[in-house]
């Protein structure tokens, strides 16, 4: 079973398509955050180890579908407008980005769910398109670069066994993935526990 999953990879791997099709599904994840952008990547820069896939080609058309699916995200937002602005995802995104700036949008392409509510909510708060598009190169670049390389050495891993080389590869990126949610959730917890609400009410007289 496991060879013929392994010659059905192969056959896409080395399929003339791979490059659009990795385009595709990245510009696709910008604003239908369900389809498997991030394991499509890492999956072709495995099998760049072993020369069957171009690691620089993957990691191009991969930002440059990122970016222009943000792109399209960003333009859903500013479309919708306050229809909106009232969900706790998108209440979340705006909290950020009055906080950080055009910065949570690098830091959201990383938290499932957030990059897609952070771009929605940047268009529908008329966020200035220019900051817009300079953050988010530098977010599609970036995540482009970190799934292209953990699959890469996923690969390199495991060279003789593409198969064990994609799961070390998902297994680093849902760890890695885990561990920014564990933290955002003590943040939040402390955050809680210092708020005003839950000190002890002055009983001096």
């Amino acid at each position: 079973m496991s060879h013929a999953v392994l010659d059905l990879v192969q056959q896409v791997m080395s399929s003339p398509w791979l490059y659009l099709a990795l385009f595709a599904l990245a510009l696709l994840d910008g604003f239908f955050p369900i389809v498997p952008a991030e394991t499509s990547v890492i999956t072709a820069a495995v099998f760049a180890a072993s020369g069957e896939t171009n690691l620089a080609l993957v990691i191009v058309v991969a930002a440059l579908g990122a970016f222009a699916g943000d792109h399209i995200s960003y333009l859903i937002g500013n479309k919708s407008g306050g229809r909106l602005r009232n969900k706790k995802a998108f209440v979340w995104a705006g909290n950020a980005l009055a906080e950080r700036g055009g910065l949570v949008l690098v830091v959201a392409r990383y938290i499932p769910g957030g990059r897609t509510a952070t771009t929605l909510t940047m268009g529908a708060v008329r966020h200035p398109l220019r900051s817009f598009t300079f953050f988010d190169a530098i977010a599609a670049s970036s995540w482009a670069v970190y799934s292209g390389l953990i699959g890469f050495f996923g690969g390199m891993a495991f060279e003789n066994d593409p198969i064990k080389g994609l799961l070390l590869g998902l297994g680093i990126a849902v760890s890695i993935t885990g561990a920014v949610e564990l933290v955002r959730w003590l943040k939040k917890r402390r955050a809680i526990q210092a708020s005003p609400e839950r000190l002890p009410a002055d009983t001096s007289v």
